[in-house]
């Protein structure tokens, strides 16, 4: 769909505070209250963007990840899709580079990580597998990085969860109604929540929607210290991901830009900074899934 530039300044005030208020959020973008919720309905009924919760994976105890490069002895799509139908895979994309397919996983800890790679490997079509385990989520558009406060969670705060995980703008009352408490107790829990980095809600949006049409994986070897790249690399604002890992590389990252020579520019960009060794990239052709805002639980 085309957006005008009130369409986009409104997701862009809901991918930061996806449960932002009308009021609020007309104030921003210079609408009337009734005209900017007839423009967030609009959005959403045609499917281009979502508002949902997005639980922080701690909280589901999955704590650890790895990002996995799948080379293919025959048609990628169908490994893919393969991949795509394990629920401990929220990412798998199609991609151009050295590998055909790219994926996350994230587990309930790293014996669970080490048998859904296995499953991975073992799947029919799969030649190769170089993963990358993550050791620290850098920078995450669909997450606070910092760990959440979650060890007090009860049964009503999981439900909110998963109400709130469905619909991510639905009004206090209404919550209030499904889950059994007060307007009032029902806020301060889901406020409580989010203060704690336990849930974010925001809007998910296709990259193209917002013009940002191409999106380049990438991977950096370092010749030194990891801190100061990491730092330089996550207030970059065409890296929308960043984590440190192990393996081939010390920092893997996704690049979202406008056009592929924005993509070679950024990632010359990274090539010239100090203490990078080497960037291995790819291009992402097709998303197969991308489902953070569902709560994976490993078979």
């Amino acid at each position: 769909m085309d957006l005008d530039r009130i369409d986009l300044a409104v997701v862009r005030e809901l991918q930061t505070d996806g449960r932002l208020a009308y009021e609020t959020l007309a104030r921003r973008v210079g609408l009337s209250r009734p005209a900017t919720r007839a423009r967030v309905q609009r959005l959403l009924a045609s499917g281009a963007v979502r508002v949902v919760a997005v639980v922080h994976p701690e909280v589901r105890g999955l704590t650890a990840s790895a990002h996995l490069s799948v080379g293919t002895d025959g048609p990628a799509e169908t490994v893919a899709r393969r991949i795509a139908a394990m629920p401990e895979a929220p990412f798998v994309s199609l991609t151009a580079g050295r590998h055909a397919v790219m994926a996350e996983l994230r587990t309930e800890g790293f014996e669970a990580l080490d048998r859904a790679i296995a499953r991975v490997r073992a799947l029919p079509g799969v030649a190769a597998l170089d993963p990358l385990v993550a050791t620290e989520q850098l920078k995450d558009p669909y997450l606070l990085t910092r760990s959440p406060s979650a060890d007090d969670l009860d049964d009503t705060d999981r439900r909110i969860l998963a109400e709130l995980e469905q619909d991510g703008r639905l009004p206090f009352a209404e919550l209030a109604d499904r889950v059994g408490l007060s307007p009032g107790a029902t806020r301060s829990r889901a406020l409580r929540l989010l203060d704690g980095g336990v849930v974010k809600v925001l809007a998910l949006v296709r990259p193209e929607v917002l013009g940002l049409g191409y999106l380049c994986g990438f991977a950096v070897r370092l010749t030194g210290e990891r801190a100061p790249v990491a730092a330089e690399l996550s207030g970059w604002e065409r890296v929308s991901f960043l984590s440190a890992c192990l393996g081939r590389a010390e920092l893997v990252g996704t690049v979202s830009a406008e056009s592929l020579g924005a993509v070679r520019a950024t990632l010359d960009a990274v090539r010239a900074l100090d203490g990078v060794r080497a960037v291995e990239s790819w291009v992402h052709l097709e998303l197969v899934k991308e489902r953070y805002d569902l709560g994976a639980v490993p078979a």
